[in-house]
């Protein structure tokens, strides 16, 4: 039971942790004079998948490769299946008017290189590789930001609009925020990483199988909880928008950051069914990116379905 707390008190340190790293970060970046849409792209989106990385950096250096890679194949499942399953169970999410079609052709073929490259297992170039396609990808979404920008006649974005941004924020305020989140992320990673190992010991079943499901599961909680919210307040797009983004910086910066500090071995056979559930969950988004279909209750229940039913499967 004390294994399942500390994992649970891991987890909890970690999320807030992460808030508040990005909290400060934001606040820091913009009070020095930063934009705003260069911190949107950069500092929001890899503040957000700080826990994932910090858990991915711990478990690699630990030689528990299976955590570090199962957390991030199993969270773009759950991404797909039970964060965008669960919540239109909750309200019917209407995509018909929002093009996400761009961002998810390059999710799409981001995955598909992300397998490629697993059947060897990661090495240091190989991280490399995910970096560079990552730069690519913000280098082309910052300058169609900026075309857009320009279109709007110089509108840009609000920075109140920026996750965790404060123009009101103290300085103080600021330092204490950036250096609970630095203080925070390995305490929570570490306690996590350690958890999961010993209840993977206690249960006797594989380091990668907790990463799949528990800790996976446990780091999509925050995309979880926008989503919900998102859904509610029939702001399909950013719920679609969330989990492709998510998903997109968990294949590359996540696993590109960890390999170039450790290379990551890959047991194919072992993982070749969740990569395989992760780029079928994928293509499963293809009828509301390209055919306008909205995702409603029953759509919902199907996804949230395959997702129990994968759970199910994985552990057993």
């Amino acid at each position: 039971m004390l294994v399942w707390l500390m994992a649970a008190l891991g987890l909890v340190i970690l999320l807030l942790a992460g808030d508040m790293l990005v909290r400060g970060a934001v606040n820091l970046a913009l009070r020095i004079g930063i934009p705003a849409l260069l911190v949107s792209l950069t500092i929001v989106a890899f503040g957000t998948s700080a826990p994932e990385l910090l858990i991915s950096l711990k478990a690699a250096a630990q030689e528990k490769p299976g955590l570090a890679l199962g957390n991030v194949v199993g969270s773009n499942t759950a991404n797909v299946l039970l964060v965008l399953g669960l919540p239109a169970i909750l309200a019917t999410m209407r995509t018909a008017g929002h093009d996400t079609r761009k961002s998810y052709v390059v999710m799409l073929g981001a995955s598909f290189i992300f397998v490629l490259l697993a059947f060897r297992g990661f090495t240091h170039l190989d991280g490399l590789i995910l970096l560079t396609m990552l730069a690519l990808i913000l280098f082309d979404q910052g300058r169609e930001a900026m075309r857009h920008r320009s279109e709007a006649n110089g509108a840009a974005i609000d920075e109140e609009d920026l996750e965790g941004a404060d123009p009101k924020m103290p300085g103080w305020k600021i330092g204490l925020y950036l250096l609970l989140g630095l203080a925070g992320l390995p305490l929570g990673a570490s306690l996590l990483v350690d958890s999961a190992s010993e209840i993977a010991r206690d249960y006797g079943i594989s380091e990668t199988v907790i990463g799949l499901t528990l800790v996976a599961l446990g780091t999509s909680l925050p995309e979880l909880a926008t989503t919900v919210m998102a859904a509610l307040r029939r702001q399909a797009d950013v719920a679609l928008g969330n989990v492709i983004g998510s998903n997109l910086f968990n294949l590359l910066a996540i696993i590109g950051i960890t390999t170039i500090f450790a290379p990551i071995p890959v047991d194919m056979p072992e993982l070749a069914f969740d990569f395989a559930v992760m780029l079928g969950a994928s293509l499963l988004l293809i009828p509301f990116v390209f055919f306008a279909r909205d995702i409603g209750r029953l759509w919902g229940i199907v996804l949230t379905a395959l997702y129990g039913l994968y759970i199910v499967l994985v552990l057993t």
